[in-house]
């Protein structure tokens, strides 16, 4: 067996970081070990993250969503493709892509059967929070991966490459996956599989490159971590077939660097295209609801201000506000100028005006206590109605599933309570779970425990949403 020679360069990073040379052979035998296909526990860990992860995200509970990342293994293979592009090692890029490819496809026909199984296929806030990543996504991920990478060296591979904590929650490879899961199990929607693809194809592509990065500058590629590569290569009945062929072995020489860094180049870059012109709507939108934020406080007192609405498109900006104050139409149209010069989106704002706060407050508290006996006084019955509108409209709009929008809506208000009638599109009606949650949600946001839902699928209709007039 071949000695590493006494003479051997340390790198600067080597030093700094207090890596034994003797640890380099067992973090490699420890990365190799990672990205094993026979591993039963590895492919137990990959189910469990994934069934956890999904429920995590139609839960829309970020702690399950934090769980399945600390269970998930996927550091294993991502660290051995980056090790083995740092070495030259075309046997374990091999090995720990086509792990990768596996787990990928495991993960995702996992998620998408637990999806297509569920009674509803609601959008939470987790999955759309994974399906438009950015460069600031990018700037995560490289971050990550060269946290891990050090972890591993200074662990000298005492330590699992999959158990570290802080690094997989950093990461967070699964619940993108996960999400491209939900989308095709709950009907193939492609902007939400694109965009949660691009997500961990970001992650993937950064960490990769980190870790190769810090292989390369500890000077991994010694006589010591050669011995043990042969040891690996000679153990494994594979590597002994793939070896025998001259193209494999000149891919494994370590003239090929410059090609395995420009490769990582081109995939960096081709990531960052679509995450930067993301990133660029990103602070286009930030600055708009900043100018829209500016002018909403110079038209309203804060006391004054109700609720607001502010919607970002492409095109336009729509701010819609409930004030116990009217607004003159002048200094509306002056706030619309203003936010179309520094957003460069034309802008309409309305403002819907209630009696005061003190009355919607008694409203409020009427509504939230056992009926009595004595009705409503007939005179308060129109502001009744336009108050109870303006509560519940946009909660409704937020809570009610995408895929079947809202035609229109009413509100039958009586002594006991109130409830609020629904006119839905859609191929299918929802199922009593999703009413019921629908329901809860609503409740709970409006302080309204006597409130119910009354759903009813209509024919798919043109027409914008709309309350109709409440039953009297």
């Amino acid at each position: 067996m071949l000695e590493p020679a006494a003479t051997e360069r340390v790198p600067h990073l080597q030093r700094w970081l207090r890596i034994a040379l003797e640890d380099k052979p067992r973090v490699y035998a420890q990365i190799s070990h990672s990205g094993e296909l026979s591993s039963v526990s590895y492919w137990a860990e990959i189910l469990f993250s994934a069934g956890i992860a999904t429920f995590g995200l139609v839960l829309n509970s970020p702690a399950v969503i934090i769980g399945a990342m600390l269970i998930s293994p996927l550091m294993g293979p991502i660290m051995a493709t980056g090790l083995a592009l740092a070495l030259g090692d075309f046997y374990l890029a091999a090995k720990g892509v086509t792990n990768l490819i596996l787990s990928v496809g495991l993960a995702i026909s996992l998620s998408a059967l637990i999806v297509w199984l569920l009674p509803f296929h609601a959008t939470t806030g987790e999955i759309l929070a994974r399906t438009n990543p950015t460069l600031l996504d990018l700037g995560v991920a490289l971050f990550s991966g060269l946290a891990g990478s050090f972890a591993v060296c200074r662990s000298g591979g005492a330590e699992g490459v999959t158990t570290l904590p802080g690094v997989a929650i950093a990461v967070a490879l699964m619940p993108p996956l996960c999400t491209v899961g939900f989308g095709l199990g709950s009907g193939v929607d492609l902007s939400i599989m694109g965009g949660a693809a691009l997500l961990f194809l970001t992650n993937l592509v950064a960490i990769v490159s980190s870790a190769f990065l810090v292989f390369l500058l500890i000077g991994m590629d010694v006589a010591a971590v050669r011995v043990e590569m042969e040891q690996s290569h000679r153990a494994g009945p594979i590597a002994r077939i793939l070896m025998r062929h001259r193209w494999v072995r000149s891919l494994s020489e370590g003239g090929t660097l410059h090609w395995r860094v420009l490769m990582l180049a081109i995939l960096l870059a081709a990531v960052a295209v679509p995450l930067r012109s993301a990133f660029e709507q990103l602070a286009s939108e930030a600055a708009a609801r900043g100018a829209v934020q500016e002018q909403v406080r110079k038209l309203i007192p804060r006391a004054a201000l109700v609720s607001q609405q502010i919607e970002v498109g492409r095109d336009g900006i729509a701010v819609r506000l409930v004030s116990t104050e009217a607004i003159p139409q002048a200094n509306l149209q002056r706030a619309e100028q203003f936010i179309q010069q520094r957003s460069g989106k034309k802008a309409e704002i309305s403002v819907a005006s209630i009696a005061s706060q003190s009355e919607l407050g008694q409203l409020m508290q009427r509504l939230a206590t056992p009926a009595v006996a004595t009705p409503p006084p007939p005179q308060s019955l129109d502001s009744l109605r336009q108050e109870m509108v303006a509560q519940v409209g946009p909660v409704l709009e937020s809570e009610w599933p995408a895929e079947t929008p809202v035609q229109s809506f009413q509100l039958d208000l009586q002594s006991t309570g109130v409830t609020v009638e629904v006119d839905y599109a859609g191929r299918s009606s929802l199922t009593g779970i999703a009413v019921g949650l629908i329901e809860k949600q609503l409740r709970d946001q409006l302080k309204m425990p006597n409130l119910n839902l009354d759903a009813r699928r209509v024919a798919t209709s043109s027409a914008p949403k709309q309350a109709r007039p409440a039953k009297p």
